[in-house]
């Protein structure tokens, strides 16, 4: 199995979070997200929420430069 990350550099926000977060594991990753999201993000854990942020889960290790930023739709 391929290291996977997560980088909030990716998504707007109003306090710009500079944290990406990467494991081994899909539910190691997935344990942490959530963790961070609900603890500096404000989020609610629930199943749906954890969907959609292992649907942002990517291969590798984020990069050291921050990546561009996606656009509401």
């Amino acid at each position: 199995m391929s290291r996977q990350y997560i980088d909030c550099r990716e998504f707007p926000s109003t306090m710009n979070c500079s944290v990406a977060l990467s494991a081994d594991t899909e539910s190691e990753l997935l344990e942490a997200a959530v963790q961070h999201a609900v603890a500096v993000h404000g989020h609610t854990d629930t199943p749906e929420f954890r969907q959609q942020l292992a649907s942002m889960f990517k291969s590798g290790t984020p990069p050291l430069q921050a990546p561009a930023q996606k656009t509401p739709a």
